[in-house]
């Protein structure tokens, strides 16, 4: 599935499922939420802290398909076509890096 593809795809799904989109102050809101929750979970998994018991099931792949289907919500109801804008951040961040990485360090 092409990033347009899914940004017609969760429109399409909205229509139909959903009934009509949140606002766009709620989506952001749910997005904080959701980035929360892959947070949460990479901070236990990869990170120093541990997992409750209840939490010990939880699913990462799930949580960031949560996070990308508020995000398409958030693009489609402003008007972008991510699959531009993604490629044109690419074309910036290579402009912008083209050196700054293999010139580091740290790396």
């Amino acid at each position: 599935m092409t990033i347009k593809e899914a940004q017609v795809q969760v429109d399409q799904w909205i229509s139909t499922v959903g009934v009509r989109y949140f606002s766009e102050l709620t989506n952001t809101a749910i997005l904080m939420e959701e980035v929360g929750e892959v947070a949460r979970i990479m901070a236990r998994r990869y990170g120093d802290q541990s997992f409750k018991e209840s939490d010990k099931n939880v699913d990462l792949a799930d949580e960031m398909a949560d996070v990308l289907f508020v995000l398409i919500c958030l693009a489609n109801q402003t008007g972008i076509d991510l699959d531009s804008a993604l490629q044109k951040n690419l074309e910036k961040k290579t402009r912008r890096d083209a050196n700054r990485h293999k010139n580091n360090p740290k790396l």
